[in-house]
C-alpha cells in the first residue's frame, strides 16, 4: 500500500506551474503540519511558527514562479531545508546576546563586563555582538548552521544532527570549524583578546 495518497508532488508542481492553484493547495495540505511542527520546535512560540510557516510556502512560491526548483523528487527535503533556513534566520535576526563558546573552552562574553548604566560601554557591547554577528554570517553554511543552532537555539548535537540530517560526529566536527574559524577572524581584526574592550 502507498504511503502516499495522491498525485506525486513532482506531479503537482507540474500542475502548478501550468497555471493550478489547486495544485499548489494539495502541496500545501500535505506538508503544512510537518513544516509547521518542525519550526515549531525550533521556534518553540506558536505566533512565531504561523508566521514563519507562511514565509515557507511564499518562498516556495516565489521560487516555483520563478522556475528556481529543479530538484525533481526531492520537494520534500526541499521544503523542510527553507524551513531550517528561515528558523536560523529568525534566530539570527532577534536573538541579541548568544553565549558562544570557543574552541578553547572560553566563553567569548564572559570578560565583557560592562557598566549598566554606562551609554559609552552599552555601544562598545552593541558594536561587538554586531561584530559577531556579521563573522557568523560570513562562515560557511553548514558551520553557521550548526552553531546557531546550538549557541542561539540551545540545541543539543543530537537534535542539530537529527534536524540536519548528518551524524553527531559530522556536526561536531562542523561546529569545532565554525570555531575555529571564528577564532581566526576575530585574531585579523586584532579583535579576540583587544583589552580596550576588556576592564581590568
Amino acid at each position: 500500500m502507498s504511503k502516499k495518497l495522491g498525485p506525486r508532488d513532482s506531479e503537482l508542481i507540474s500542475q502548478y506551474r501550468s497555471g493550478s492553484d489547486a495544485a499548489f493547495e494539495k502541496l500545501v495540505d500535505r506538508y503544512k503540519s510537518k513544516v509547521y511542527t518542525t519550526i515549531y520546535l525550533i521556534v518553540k512560540d506558536q505566533g512565531v511558527a504561523e508566521d514563519l510557516l507562511q514565509d515557507v510556502f511564499v518562498k516556495v512560491i516565489h521560487t516555483l514562479s520563478a522556475d528556481g526548483y529543479n530538484e525533481e523528487g526531492k520537494f520534500q527535503p526541499w521544503l523542510m531545508r527553507i524551513a531550517h533556513n528561515l528558523a536560523i534566520d529568525y534566530f539570527r535576526k532577534t536573538k541579541r546576546y548568544p553565549t558562544i563558546i570557543m574552541e578553547d573552552g572560553e566563553n567569548l562574553f564572559n570578560t565583557l563586563k560592562f557598566a549598566d548604566n554606562n551609554i559609552e560601554d552599552h555601544k562598545v557591547k552593541e558594536d561587538t555582538l554586531e561584530l559577531v554577528r556579521r563573522l557568523i554570517d560570513e562562515l560557511p553554511e553548514s558551520q553557521k548552521q550548526v552553531l546557531i543552532m546550538r549557541h542561539y537555539m540551545d540545541l543539543s548535537f543530537q537534535e542539530i544532527a537529527e534536524q540536519t540530517g548528518v551524524s553527531i560526529n559530522t556536526a561536531l566536527g562542523r561546529m569545532r570549524y565554525a570555531l575555529i574559524n571564528m577564532r581566526k577572524k576575530m585574531k585579523q581584526l586584532n579583535f579576540a583578546y583587544d583589552k580596550t574592550f576588556y576592564p581590568k
